[in-house]
């Protein structure tokens, strides 16, 4: 989001750098930075995990990340050694005094070499119990200073006290400009276009109201499992794992009032403005605003999988959700009375991200019945992967005689207008925090606001027990509670396509980077 120019010296210290984040993110996106010219002149990439490994290995794993998980696929021997001797690693446990002073001290070193104030840039890549004693500890150590960012991974807490106890201890240790609470969906290129979209065009602006959208749905669908994730994901579930950061994110730029400008705080707080006007949901009424599922085996592209229950660390009676639909409305000026319908799941027919804003019909229809055929109102879909674009639906005359009415599109895509991939959300992210620019990353009251929203169906789930799960195949597009959830409204969910989702994926990388597992 900030303007094209390189960072000043940076030094990334990427704690748990053994784990793969690291290998399967981080580090593929600053090569790629690199490779683009962005990175700065002088920076270093220190790895610091308990695991013991020499420079060499740690490099040589971190070929092997690039190699698979790079926008530019293999890595040729120019370019990585050239890159390579930037990245050095250190066997040490960050959560204990001696780490956080010999780190200090090695910061101190780097700086006196380079004759220059580095950026400091702490990625704690860590388990979620890690977090707070690695902060305490840079605390300890004085590494508080005015160009010190710490980028901290979700989950940010398991529900709203944990999140609230941990904002509040990490901004005794740390100044809040100084934390990058990181949504890796919030780098994504068509999550960012929303704004530019709205922002920048006079076209749909006037029309981006309770006046003319009937409904808004944002699915995030994916085909993969749990995969090595279960111990984790058996204690989440798809609302706290998807619903309470990325969808409530995405629907933040959907519905926020413009900013009177792109500073970080000014957007961020239009965001939270949509969050605290998100209508309440009473407990004893979630089931009519929430449904949720749990995959059991089935067919997905020919091929059988076995149930979520079956996935290695799961409980053979998880009552875990691996489906979640909820409706929520936005309670202001803007959006009274207008349904926004959020759905994420795994082992789903195709791997999709979208959102589809629902325009209502036309006031009076004066086309003849007898020939113009079926009606359908318009609809602008955005495509957030893995093919990202915008199409919109409108009505037009079809070759010949009669007045016949048929649905046609017009479409814009990243790749055929630009020519070009798009950067990875975690380039993005990153190039962000070595410049400063908070823009894209949530604030302490954004964390909670979006936790005290789903807090209610959180709640009233955990205090009742599924009956009949598992309730979906794998394959299908999830339990019948969801389609009742949208069908006492009289609507239906709009389903991404086989071919809306077949996106020029980068060549190296496989199917396996499910979103939720990339962190």
């Amino acid at each position: 989001m900030s303007e094209s120019i390189k960072p000043d010296p940076t030094i990334v210290v990427v704690f748990g750098a053994s784990g793969d984040l690291a290998q399967r993110k981080v580090v593929p996106a600053l090569y790629d930075l690199y490779l683009d010219g962005w990175m700065p002149d002088r920076f270093a990439i220190w790895g610091v995990s308990r695991t013991e490994m020499s420079d060499d290995a740690f490099r040589e794993r971190m070929r092997e990340g690039v190699d698979q998980f790079s926008r530019r696929c293999k890595a040729s021997d120019p370019d990585w050694n050239a890159f390579a001797p930037h990245i050095t690693y250190t066997s040490a446990d960050p959560t204990v005094a001696e780490t956080q002073q010999a780190l200090a001290e090695r910061l101190r070193e780097q700086e006196k070499a380079w004759d220059a104030h580095a950026n400091r840039v702490f990625y704690l890549a860590t388990p979620p119990a890690v977090v707070e004693p690695t902060a305490e500890q840079l605390g300890k150590a004085h590494l508080t200073r005015s160009r010190v960012r710490v980028v901290v991974e979700k989950p940010f807490g398991h529900d709203l006290a944990s999140a609230r106890a941990l904002n509040q201890k990490l901004t005794r240790i740390f100044d809040e400009s100084q934390l990058y609470r990181i949504d890796h969906y919030l780098g994504k290129e068509t999550v960012q276009n929303i704004l530019a979209f709205r922002f920048a065009n006079t076209l749909f602006e006037p029309l981006w109201d309770r006046r003319y959208i009937d409904h808004v749905q944002i699915t995030v669908a994916e085909t993969v499992g749990v995969g090595h994730r279960g111990s984790y994901y058996d204690r989440a579930g798809a609302l706290r794992d998807m619903v309470q950061n990325h969808l409530l994110q995405v629907m933040c730029l959907v519905a926020m009032e413009p900013p009177v400008s792109f500073d970080a705080n000014e957007v961020r707080s239009k965001k939270v403005d949509v969050l605290r006007a998100i209508r309440p949901i009473p407990p004893e009424r979630v089931h009519d605003f929430a449904a949720r599922g749990q995959y059991d085996e089935g067919w997905l592209d020919g091929e059988y999988v076995s149930s979520y229950r079956s996935a290695p660390k799961v409980a053979e009676d998880s009552g875990t959700e691996t489906f979640a639909a909820v409706k929520f409305f936005v309670d202001n000026w803007r959006w009274q009375d207008v349904p926004f319908y959020l759905r994420t799941g795994k082992r789903l027919p195709v791997r999709a991200s979208e959102v589809n804003i629902q325009f209502r019909p036309v006031p009076h229809q004066p086309f003849p019945a007898s020939t113009a055929g079926q009606w359908f109102p318009n609809r602008l879909t955005i495509h957030i992967q893995p093919d990202e674009g915008i199409l919109l639906r409108f009505l037009a005359k079809q070759p010949g005689m009669p007045m016949r009415l048929s649905p046609v599109h017009m479409r814009f895509g990243y790749r055929e207008e630009f020519k070009t991939t798009p950067p990875e959300a975690y380039e993005t992210l990153l190039i962000d925090v070595m410049r400063g620019d908070a823009t894209l990353f949530m604030r302490a009251d954004q964390v909670e606001a979006a936790w005290a929203v789903v807090m209610p169906i959180l709640d009233a789930w955990e205090a009742m027990s599924p009956l009949e799960w598992p309730n979906y195949a794998a394959g299908s597009w999830g339990p019948e509670e969801a389609e009742a959830l949208i069908g006492q409204d009289g609507r239906s969910w709009f389903q991404p396509t086989a071919q809306a989702s077949e996106g020029a994926e980068t060549p190296c990388q496989d199917e396996g980077g499910s979103e939720s597992e990339e962190t």
